[in-house]
């Protein structure tokens, strides 16, 4: 599946931030495009310098608004799951589709077909729509009972 026109923030693995509009993303793509305004520049970014690319309402996010980060305040949506990443960041939502790995916990690029697996967010009034997490970014996955 091919997501274009929708409004994007990617973290990038060294702590930098692009905002924009997709123009071309495939999980199984090695890169992502992204236009920083309607009609700015667009970047062609490596899915191995990204961290994560999350799916958003607004650019600036709710002024004041806090994210409610618990289980149990929204209907279930698919397995919930802990995700850390390498850089000792944590995530937590309900993991849209298929497990994303074979044996355990642990992600394996070389048995992948695409690059990571979507993350739904907790709360439903987030200003995240949904997050791509890059699996080379990824600690570890833990799925909450």
């Amino acid at each position: 599946m091919t997501y274009q026109g929708e409004k994007v923030v990617c973290r990038f693995t060294d702590g930098r931030i692009l905002k924009g509009y997709l123009l071309d993303f495939n999980p199984e793509m090695p890169e992502v495009t992204v236009r920083e305004e309607p009609d700015g520049d667009s970047f062609a970014v490596s899915m191995d310098d990204l961290k994560a690319v999350f799916f958003v309402r607004t650019f600036e996010g709710v002024d004041g608004y806090r994210e409610k980060k618990t289980y149990g305040t929204t209907p279930v949506k698919g397995n919930r799951v802990f995700i850390k990443f390498n850089d000792g960041e944590s995530l937590i939502g309900f993991l849209e589709g298929e497990f994303p790995w074979k044996r355990g916990f642990f992600l394996s690029r070389k048995e992948m077909s695409q690059q990571g697996f979507f993350l739904l967010p907790v709360d439903e009034e987030a200003n995240n729509v949904k997050v791509f997490v890059v699996a080379a970014a990824v600690n570890d996955v833990t799925v909450v009972p």
